[in-house]
């Protein structure tokens, strides 16, 4: 029976972590055709569980990352690891996502870089790494893969799908494609389909890391480079865009890191070095290929489109229970944005929950333990808890 693997590390000998756990392989050995036409041979997932999965198989939740997430969501990898995964403040015993109720599954997508079959991999027909080469994915294509997984892992049906921001797209497509498959949908700072000021964020990130001279078009491995300038700036633009004016004033104000403001002389604001930081940490861990991957699948998401351009038709195909979240800073993904999908649900007569959460931290918010926020998830999952699993 799939379980996490718990261990108690210094860090984490808290009752409400998972502890240690060791990330897992799926291998998919057939042909996966994608939404562009191009047929994989098969396919690998990395993945982590966390929790254990009851004798039913009704207690299952799928966590669906956002752009620069990947599997690690909860716990630690070993007993140096100095942070934990990436959501950890919502999932493990007694948190929103409660693994003494769920059995949580939380993957690396399709077109990743942190273990799953991506860019970074070996094209069979080459004998190379994919590079620029590895076929366009879109979020379809990832809940096709997902679905894999599910099966491989004797899930015939989520408790409920979550995801934040492009997470929170891929459990709205989930809810469309296999509507039988999902009790509940938990959709946080996301969109039916992004603006064009967001499109517009996206190509000038792709732009800068394109502009690198290491970037080779795509084939910076087999020069044996990195486009760290242009992934570096990348993440600046997006990180910015991810933080409130409210947030930023408040965390960095105009303080100084170094430097003489009145002379004028080696000034560097607090801001700056943040972002500096920030940036080189993620051109370290990142790939330019995959970032620009992942940027296009969010481009291109807009389920309305296979719909005759209407979301309430699109819609009109779920089962699922819906619990939609926004924040009143987030200006990447409005409230409106979020507001859009759920007057789409209550048309095309869904059961749809709906809460806007007061935050000055932006669309990051959903990454936070903020506290009306977690009370929220976790009281909508508790109701989850009690529909399909008994608690």
């Amino acid at each position: 029976m799939p379980q996490s693997r718990p261990a108690n590390p210094p860090h984490s000998q808290q009752d409400n972590s998972v502890g240690v756990v060791v990330p897992q392989v799926y291998r998919h050995d057939k042909p996966l055709t994608l939404q562009c036409g191009v047929t994989l041979p098969g396919y690998e997932l990395i993945y982590e569980t966390y929790g254990t999965l009851n004798a039913a198989k009704t207690n299952a939740i799928l966590i669906c990352h956002a752009l620069s997430g990947h599997h690690h969501a909860a716990g630690f990898h070993d007993t140096a690891e100095a942070k934990p995964g990436w959501w950890d403040n919502c999932i493990g015993p007694g948190k929103p996502i409660d693994t003494n109720i769920f059995f949580v599954v939380s993957l690396n997508n399709l077109g990743g870089c942190h273990g799953s079959t991506g860019p970074r991999s070996i094209n069979p027909d080459t004998g190379k790494p994919y590079g620029p080469e590895f076929p366009n994915v879109v979020v379809k294509d990832w809940v096709n893969s997902q679905v894999h997984l599910a099966d491989a892992l004797g899930i015939e049906k989520f408790a409920a799908i979550i995801g934040g921001s492009l997470g929170g797209m891929q459990a709205l497509q989930w809810s469309i494609d296999y509507p039988q498959r999902l009790h509940a949908a938990v959709l946080i700072a996301c969109a039916a389909k992004l603006s064009a000021q967001n499109i517009a964020f996206n190509e000038i990130a792709r732009q800068a890391i394109a502009s690198d001279p290491n970037f080779f078009a795509g084939h910076y491995a087999t020069e044996d480079k990195i486009p760290d300038k242009g992934l570096m700036l990348a993440r600046m633009i997006g990180h910015v865009t991810y933080l409130s004016d409210d947030g930023m004033r408040e965390k960095f104000g105009r303080e100084l890191k170094s430097g003489d403001l009145g002379r004028g002389a080696d000034v560097e604001f607090q801001v700056e070095s943040y972002l500096h930081h920030q940036g080189r940490s993620f051109s370290q861990s990142f790939d330019a290929n995959t970032y620009m991957l992942m940027t296009r699948a969010l481009d291109y998401f807009d389920p309305a489109r296979d719909a005759n351009d209407n979301l309430v038709e699109a819609v009109s195909k779920a089962s699922a229970k819906f619990l939609v979240v926004s924040f009143t800073s987030d200006w990447r993904f409005a409230v409106e944005r979020s507001k859009e999908i759920v007057d789409a649900l209550m048309a095309a007569g869904k059961n749809v929950a709906s809460a806007v959460i007061q935050s000055d931290h932006g669309h990051d918010s959903f990454l936070l333990p903020i506290d009306r926020y977690t009370k929220v998830l976790q009281a909508y999952l508790r109701r989850v808890a009690q529909e399909v699993v008994g608690e």
